[in-house]
């Protein structure tokens, strides 16, 4: 009985957590696929803008070089106003003074970033495309503002299992509680991380055909990072599948759009 008012407190804030997340549904006209989500696309934008300065911060900021710079933007542009059109994100592409690090990321509202590092790893335009593609294919999945809406309804049943298992008698069993459930809300968000990189796969090979270039790129875009080192993490224990994998599920995407065959005249 002294425990009532306990399990009371835990039951609603998982109650709450729950209905917040499952409350806020939406159809995505680009996956098909129904979401919950934590932001408007206003509120996207947003975060985006206010991030970014901090970002190029951390990889040397934005590079000096003129002309890789405007091949950036061209292709991302060209993607832009091809493959995606109507859209209400702002989209931006930047290229990061970093020769070192490998690396390309995107922000919630249509911040896209790629290192110089891995730019001089890309052997075609196509390629290049690939990436802007891919990153492209984040922002407009909405994987930002799903992420985090995964992260409160994770983060409020992680609090309500605390509070549930909390016991000032024996506070070595109740940290171990919480720490399992913690646990177990961190692997269900890893599952959903390797997802989105997969569904930015499949989306870049949407994209690209539109805007002109060969999607097979993207495949050497996954052999490139194979060559640096990208598949040597674990993939279970990683938010990103290696690229062995990201090849094949990208060979069977291609398959899949292209039944009768890729079409000819794309750019390699």
């Amino acid at each position: 009985m002294r425990r009532s008012p306990q399990l009371m407190i835990a039951l609603v804030i998982a109650v709450v957590s729950t209905i917040s997340y499952f409350g806020n549904r939406t159809n995505n006209e680009y996956t098909g696929k129904v979401q919950h989500l934590a932001m408007t696309t206003d509120q996207e934008i947003a975060v985006g803008l206010q991030s970014a300065p901090e970002m190029e911060a951390q990889y040397g900021g934005e590079s000096r070089d003129r002309a890789a710079v405007a091949k950036v933007q061209e292709v991302g542009q060209r993607l832009l106003s091809r493959a995606i059109k109507q859209t209400p994100y702002k989209f931006q592409f930047h290229l990061l003074a970093d020769r070192n690090t490998v690396n390309a990321f995107a922000l919630p509202g249509g911040q896209v970033f790629i290192t110089e590092a891995l730019l001089r790893k890309l052997h075609t335009e196509g390629e290049l495309a690939g990436v802007l593609g891919h990153e492209m294919g984040h922002v407009v999945a909405r994987h930002g503002a799903q992420q985090l809406a995964k992260q409160q309804l994770s983060q409020g049943l992680v609090g309500a299992a605390g509070v549930a298992a909390y016991d000032p008698n024996n506070p070595s069993r109740s940290a171990a509680t919480t720490q399992m459930a913690a646990l177990v809300a961190s692997t269900v968000k890893m599952k959903f991380g390797r997802g989105d990189e997969l569904e930015a796969d499949e989306l870049g090979v949407r994209f690209l055909p539109a805007a002109g270039y060969d999607p097979r790129a993207m495949i050497g875009v996954m052999e490139t990072l194979q060559s640096v080192g990208g598949g040597r993490q674990p993939e279970f224990f990683s938010t990103h599948p290696n690229p062995e994998h990201r090849i094949e599920k990208i060979k069977a995407a291609i398959e899949r759009e292209f039944a009768s065959g890729i079409p000819t005249g794309l750019e390699p």
